[in-house]
């Protein structure tokens, strides 16, 4: 099995390399044919059938396989694509199309199954006879890969990280109204997507029938439906005993109900069929016309002037997964957190300081932009959300702010450092000694609460700490001003990953009309960016403790009594920064020389300032804790 193993390996190896070069003319066929996607952003939709041409697809045990298709999207330079939510959204048309399966399993390229039991698990919330009906989703905790536990980024804190927001901060959610949606490793609800709100428990007509007591629609028809539902069920087929007057009225009525499904879910006949239909596909084996249908739903022209993407499906927009998750819970659905013993997903995704500071910067933007669209939990949103849930995405999307005054504590440090000054006044008196203490105290007991009931381990909770402050002072703050900016004005300032690489990638190949940038010139271009803060503060602290250390030497033992508070208070910021510091010596080789040279430069126009400013000021009488360092 090894050998076998082995050799697979290999035969995968030399694939991917072999694509990894994209031939002049193009890619072609087995018939000779140019392959229609070779322009990846101007391509019809293209859609193969893999598994499923017959009933006779089956395993060596005679089990029927699953159905597999290959799904293209059409994509035409006019047309917005919304990149992941766009895409979600049309696997999710052709899949009813073609199989229309209950419930939708959503993961990322990065991540692979780790746990082939656990969407069993899945199906017990979604399936429970109870509250199966009111559940939208089942979110899994992401594991990284087991392979990258002593990788080089895992000193930044990268799984305590995950272990902190997996273990504590969802398990809390799915005490209220159940976790958000992260994105990936996610079981989903058909109906839940496709806009309709969970099913009343008390219309025991509509349960027992088979009624849909779901609406899809919004304002005024929402409330006609809902009327309907209270008075007697009238037919819609035309009766012998009815007259021509009240035929053409119910026609009418049915041609305005279809015309607002198509305004809701498209033009397809099929696809709004297959909305309605409680469990399984329309038809068993795949045709030609369902494949036309098919590729009807995946064009580009389909969703103009329906709901997808704002009451559909993913919600287009910053923060698709965050706004997509909100939507369902301000239905009233409820979702569920499935912890399984063995972890159901894995990623692939090394954690470098590159990728976590790339990934940082990417949902700090999203959230940002939730924060400032109609999105924002604090207004959007029906009433059928609990409060605390609410609460619970409004900390979500406004986190970034949080980066504000953290920034500003951690150059506090520093400047009462170097100026001498001290954000404490000399006089405390015993009160305030006492608040500070009950305060300090109060957060303490509480982590130890949480570490307690989750089984976080406090190294775990450390090193989310640091890895907290490196992210707030670098990507959540440029995230502030970026999401402000485009708010305000419209300007997309280039902080993101993918924004700062595409751009210096399209310049360089304009000059040198060479091939794009490797990864590596990639994340050098993204450390320039982001690390600019950080490093700032490092070196700002640094240097205050340096010239704090060295005023008390010369001052003698006296003067360490109103040193030792402000040492305290810069030594706690570089405690939270060394694992950042000691990522920066471990690559020298490929250290961000402009970046740092940009922090000194920072520093050092701050602190001639400072000197300059304090000619202007005469003479103060000194206090007992200002020390005239500068």
């Amino acid at each position: 099995m090894k050998r076998e193993y082995e050799e697979f390996k290999v035969r995968m190896n030399y694939l991917a390399a072999k694509t990894s070069k994209v031939p002049e003319e193009g890619w072609l066929m087995s018939d000779g044919t140019p392959w229609p996607g070779n322009n990846s952003r101007d391509h019809p939709a293209m859609i193969q059938v893999l598994l499923g041409h017959s009933a006779d697809d089956r395993d060596a045990d005679g089990v029927e396989l699953p159905r597999l298709f290959y799904v293209s999207r059409e994509k035409k330079p006019g047309f917005q694509h919304h990149k992941k939510a766009g895409a979600m959204n049309s696997l999710l048309r052709v899949s009813a199309v073609l199989t229309n399966g209950a419930y939708v399993l959503n993961l990322d390229y990065d991540h692979y199954v780790n746990n082939s039991g656990a969407l069993r698990e899945a199906m017990c919330f979604l399936m429970d006879p109870e509250a199966g009906n009111r559940t939208c989703f089942v979110q899994f905790p992401l594991r990284p890969a087991a392979s990258a536990a002593d990788d080089e980024g895992d000193r930044w804190g990268s799984r305590e990280r995950d272990s902190v927001f997996f273990d504590i901060d969802m398990k809390c959610l799915d005490g209220i109204q159940g976790p958000v949606y992260v994105g990936s490793g996610c079981c989903f609800n058909r109906k839940a997507l496709y806009g309709f709100e969970p099913a009343v428990a008390d219309d025991a007509d509509d349960l027992q029938t088979g009624r849909r007591s779901w609406c899809c629609f919004g304002g005024r028809e929402r409330r006609k439906l809902r009327l309907r539902r209270n008075r007697s069920v009238v037919p819609l087929l035309d009766s012998a005993d009815d007259d021509e007057e009240t035929v053409g009225a119910r026609r009418r009525r049915l041609r305005s109900y279809h015309a607002a499904l198509e305004r809701h879910f498209g033009h397809s006949s099929l696809f709004i069929a297959s909305a309605f239909i409680e469990k399984g596909p329309a038809m068993a084996v795949p045709t030609t016309p369902l494949l036309k249908e098919a590729i009807h739903v995946v064009s580009c022209a389909y969703e103009e002037r329906t709901r997808w993407g704002k009451e559909v499906g993913w919600i287009y927009g910053a923060g698709a997964g965050v706004a997509t998750g909100f939507r369902m819970h301000a239905r009233g659905w409820a979702s569920a957190y499935c912890v399984p013993a063995r972890p159901a997903f894995r990623s692939y995704a090394g954690a470098s300081p590159s990728d976590m500071l790339a990934g940082a910067s990417r949902r700090a933007s999203a959230a940002m932009g939730i924060l400032l669209s109609r999105h924002c939990p604090v207004w959007a949103g029906g009433g059928s959300m609990r409060p605390l849930q609410r609460l619970a995405y409004v900390n979500c999307v406004a986190y970034p702010l949080t980066s504000i005054p953290l920034t500003v504590y951690c150059a506090l440090s520093a400047v009462c450092l170097l100026t001498g000054k001290f954000i404490f006044p000399d006089d405390v008196d015993d009160y305030d000694g006492f608040l500070l203490v009950l305060l300090l105290s109060s957060v303490i007991a509480s982590v130890a609460l949480e570490l307690k009931w989750s089984g976080v381990s406090l190294r775990a909770w450390w090193q989310n700490e640091k890895l907290w402050l490196v992210i707030g002072t670098s990507a959540g703050l440029t995230a502030v001003f970026q999401g402000i900016l485009r708010a305000c004005t419209g300007i997309d300032v280039g902080f993101s990953t993918d924004t700062t690489a595409v751009a210096v990638s399209e310049r360089q190949a304009e000059e040198d009309d060479e091939e794009a940038m490797t990864p590596d010139s990639m994340r050098s271009v993204l450390w320039t960016n982001l690390l600019v803060p950080p490093i700032s503060v490092l070196l700002g602290n640094l240097a205050g403790v340096v010239v704090a250390v060295s005023y008390g030497m010369d001052h003698g033992y006296e003067s360490w009594g109103p040193l030792g508070w402000k040492l305290v208070f810069a030594a706690w910021v570089v405690a939270h920064l060394q694992g950042f510091l000691r990522g920066l010596l471990s690559r020298r080789e490929r250290a961000p020389t402009l970046a740092v040279l940009w922090s000194v430069l920072f520093i050092s126009v701050l602190s001639l300032m400072w000197v300059n400013t304090q000619t202007y000021y005469g003479p103060s009488a000194p206090s007992a804790t200002q020390q005239p360092i500068f």
